[in-house]
């Protein structure tokens, strides 16, 4: 009987660690004392040169269009804008599940104190 209470007594000590752990890294990811861990990233593309209208014909046109539209959305939203939302919305996931799972750890030692 005396076993079972150290064991529960430790297990609620892991649980409470892990979440602090948990909700300190969160604090200091999103306060940006730190950095997200690094899940997705951004492809560097290949740099262009100046782009340069010419009055020519219309495939000429079709050609040139996908390079405009990209430079035009790269100026109204910067491609690490993405990936750094989505590292966020991944760490953000992952502090979750260490919460749960702190969080059944504690209610297994609770049972076992009682």
């Amino acid at each position: 009987m005396n076993a079972q209470r150290t064991i529960g007594f430790l297990l609620v000590a892991v649980g409470i660690m892990i979440m602090l752990y948990a909700l300190f890294s969160s604090y200091l990811i999103f306060t940006a004392s730190n950095e997200a861990p690094e899940l997705f990233s951004t492809p560097m593309p290949a740099k262009q040169g100046t782009s340069s209208f010419s009055v020519g014909s219309l495939q000429d046109l079709q050609n040139q269009l996908p390079g405009l539209i990209s430079q035009q959305l790269q100026g109204v939203l910067p491609p690490e804008t993405i990936s750094q939302l989505l590292n966020l919305a991944a760490w953000s996931m992952l502090a979750g599940l260490l919460l749960f799972g702190g969080s059944l750890i504690a209610g297994i030692g609770v049972k076992l104190v009682k």
